[in-house]
């Protein structure tokens, strides 16, 4: 085998290794706006835990969605999440008030009510920003279902001024 082959083979897997991980586990997400400020700024980069629910399985029109090693998204987790039909489309931050079977009424600021299930539907989740001046989340969009949610974000890998946090 040629020299320069063993490098391309080895160029080659580590490209495939980098998509998969970036594909199945990893994803880097930057914010726009300031919905969750002041914890995450506006041209943040986050590091977005796509496992932590199960591996999500899209399927893309080919295969029904569905999540292996499924676990449930709880209260105060801030997720990545992508926005529904209708509304601009791209990737949102939010934290998870309401998990199903939480009731919910708006009047006057969300209120829940742990317990009952006669609002929220199974498997969806009221997912709310910190920032209430910029709610592009549930007030907004409503009820978030689950194969919409991406998965947690876990760090702030640099912050807007391009710097990488320690």
């Amino acid at each position: 085998m040629a020299n320069w082959l063993k490098y391309v083979i080895a160029f080659a897997l580590a490209f495939a290794l980098m998509l998969a991980v970036r594909t199945l586990a990893l994803s880097i997400h930057g914010v726009t706006g300031d919905g969750l400020a002041p914890l995450y700024q506006n041209g943040d980069r986050l590091l977005i835990n796509r496992c932590s629910y199960g591996l999500r399985i899209e399927g893309n029109g080919l295969l029904p969605y569905s999540r292996l090693m499924r676990q449930p998204v709880e209260k105060g987790d801030i997720v990545a999440f992508n926005a529904p039909k209708g509304f601009p489309e791209g990737i949102c931050i939010a934290r998870c008030k309401a998990i199903p079977g939480d009731t919910i009424r708006t009047k006057g600021g969300p209120l829940l009510v742990p317990g009952l299930k006669t609002c929220a539907q199974t498997d969806y989740y009221w997912l709310e920003a910190i920032n209430k001046q910029n709610p592009l989340d549930s007030r907004y969009m409503g009820l978030i279902p689950e194969h919409d949610i991406i998965g947690r974000v876990v760090t702030v890998l640099y912050n807007r001024n391009n710097t990488f946090l320690p």
